[in-house]
């Protein structure tokens, strides 16, 4: 909120004002709750998320991590029901926490984040990290343990989503977990519905400029003059008039991003209405058509538009009935639940950058960002902690790097001498070799002694044993699966494949189909593979890498503290200056040029 008198903050000001809020691991969610695929990995990410309290969310943050154990998947609704009430009995089996009652009292924040998927169209990156989807790493580093490790997307996500919660006390909010995005609308408000949800708003369009920006393609927000709103699901302009007509003028529309909070008296009477699928773990149901419509549309628009999604009147009248009988207990709940409106929209603001990694093309384009040269790629370094000095906790060794190239955790070249190679509009995070040759790829946990790749490239996961190392053409992808037995299983692919589409589809290239990758993975335990990929890594390295002039902490120490000096040549790179820094006992030269 701006004060009186003052300018309105401009779009960019909001968003470096939420990025900073972001980075502010004192503020954040109370509760950090993630629903998971697996046991295994409800195990692992308690772990991973306790050892990254104060780099992602607060030092005394509580972490709850269960598992969805539902025959046949409970849906995004009861889903999150669902595992509120597990996360309910962690809490008080290992701290005697009474979450419910402190939500109630409006003490907590609660943030709940779904994880569940295969990740079809992100193929082969979630079966290196054994399905566990949110585990999949960005080239960007954070503090675990002492150590700086990839961060992964939902640590990502959860670190962006922490901006809401000073606004949400005495509330469930509920996120996706593979989706980042920088709001250019105010973060901070006081919760005018007992559900809100995320939307980029804009004004009501024409039939024309409906069908120009796609928006039969998407679930919309829909807010009449009055304040009141409705959600719609991918229909026309047309369609969307007269589904909507019973609210009066619509004055604004936007596409919702799914992710929504609820007040705790909306909770409770969820709770309390499917008790019994709950307590069975039986149906199926999802917020957007089981929840949010048949709350806010009227009868006949409401039984219109699931009969468009082949759902029968027989079946969707009396779910409607349910849900506005629902509606009438709540109301009913005294001055609590009569103080807030049911239904409204949270603005994002219509410039917000959306950064998306369920899918390859986009998980290339959103890593690829932070080596650009615009606004929103400057926001991105920020977010991810990368300063003017584009290599961080890394030694680089007669290895030369362009002054775009993002560089973390990695050692490149040799200490004994030679040329080490070059780096050129690449990100890089946790590599380890003797001589690269690389222009416009991601390099995600790679270790081998030659990489050599080209535009569009990505390689993940994978370590390579031979003295030839990895050569790969323009927009390859390879990734590495580990094994029960420690030993890796390659998976390829190229950029223009969608794996949603080539799922079960025998690649010339690949033994298995991804299919087959996540049948195997179905049981795996991501800690102790992860383990396992580590010591691979590590005990290649010291096969290949400097056994007759090893790297001491001193050295590792130098190369940390010339990251500045690495930064400055960078900028004076710009103006065409070419800058050597001689470091390490004058044994390292990192050359920086544009």
């Amino acid at each position: 909120p701006e004060s009186p008198g003052c300018e309105p903050a401009t779009p960019s000001a909001m968003m470096s004002r939420a990025v900073d809020a972001m980075l502010d691991h004192s503020s954040g969610f109370d509760v950090v709750m993630v629903c998971c695929s697996s046991a295994l990995q409800a195990s692992y990410w308690q772990g991973r998320l306790e050892s990254a309290r104060g780099s992602i969310m607060p030092e005394n943050a509580l972490v709850l991590c269960v598992e969805e154990d539902w025959p046949g998947g409970a849906g995004n609704a009861l889903g999150t029901l669902y595992a509120f009430k597990k996360s309910c009995a962690l809490a008080r089996e290992r701290t005697s926490f009474d979450l419910l009652a402190k939500l109630a009292q409006g003490d907590i924040s609660v943030a709940l984040y779904h994880t569940a998927g295969k990740g079809t169209r992100l193929a082969p990156l979630p079966g290196a990290e054994n399905n566990n989807k949110p585990g999949v790493k960005l080239p960007a580093t954070i503090p675990i343990d002492d150590r700086h490790v990839p961060m992964t997307i939902l640590e990502a996500v959860i670190r962006q989503t922490s901006v809401y919660a000073s606004s949400r006390k005495g509330r469930l909010s509920v996120f996706w977990g593979d989706q980042v995005f920088i709001p250019s609308a105010a973060t901070e408000y006081s919760p005018q519905y007992h559900v809100d949800i995320l939307c980029s708003l804009g004004p009501m369009l024409s039939e024309d400029m409906w069908t120009a920006k796609g928006m039969e393609k998407y679930g919309l927000i829909a807010v009449a003059e009055d304040g009141n709103a409705a959600q719609v699901e991918k229909v026309s302009h047309a369609t969307a008039n007269q589904l909507l007509r019973s609210m009066g003028k619509i004055d604004e529309v936007g596409v919702s991003m799914g992710s929504f909070s609820v007040s705790c008296v909306m909770l409770q009477t969820l709770l309390s209405e499917f008790a019994p699928e709950l307590r069975e773990k039986k149906g199926k149901l999802d917020a957007d058509p089981h929840l949010w419509m048949p709350m806010t549309l009227d009868k006949a628009a409401y039984l219109r538009l699931m009969s468009q999604k082949g759902v029968i009147e027989e079946l969707s009248a009396p779910h409607h009935d349910r849900m506005q009988a629902m509606l009438q207990k709540l109301w009913a709940g005294g001055p609590d639940a009569r103080a807030l409106r049911i239904f409204g929209p949270v603005d994002v603001g219509s410039d917000a950058y959306w950064w998306d990694y369920g899918q390859l093309r986009l998980y290339q384009r959103n890593c690829l960002l932070i080596t650009q040269a615009t606004e929103e790629a400057e926001l991105a370094r920020l977010f991810f902690g990368i300063s003017s000095s584009r290599v961080k906790e890394s030694a680089v060794l007669h290895t030369s790097i362009d002054s775009v190239s993002c560089v973390s955790s990695c050692y490149l070249g040799s200490k004994s001498g030679g040329d080490g190679g070059r780096v050129r509009n690449s990100v890089l995070s946790n590599v380890r070799c003797k001589y690269i040759d690389v222009d416009g790829v991601i390099l995600v946990n790679v270790t081998a002694k030659k990489i050599v790749a080209r535009s569009g490239c990505i390689i993940y996961n994978f370590y390579d044993e031979s003295d030839d190392g990895v050569e790969l053409d323009a927009t390859q992808v390879l990734a590495g699966v580990m094994n029960d037995d420690g030993n890796q299983l390659v998976m390829k692919s190229m950029m223009q494949i969608d794996g949603g589409k080539a799922w079960k589809q025998d690649l010339v290239f690949n033994d298995h189909t991804f299919e087959d990758v996540y049948r195997m993975n179905r049981d795996a335990d991501p800690r102790s593979l992860e383990n396992k990929i580590t010591a691979a890594h590590m005990s290649l390295w010291r096969n290949i890498g400097d056994k007759d002039a090893p790297i001491t902490e001193d050295d590792l120490a130098a190369a940390q503290s010339r990251a500045w000096w690495m930064g400055f040549a960078a900028g004076a790179a710009a103006i065409g200056a070419t800058v050597a820094v001689m470091a390490l006992g004058g044994l390292v030269a990192a050359r920086i040029r544009p």
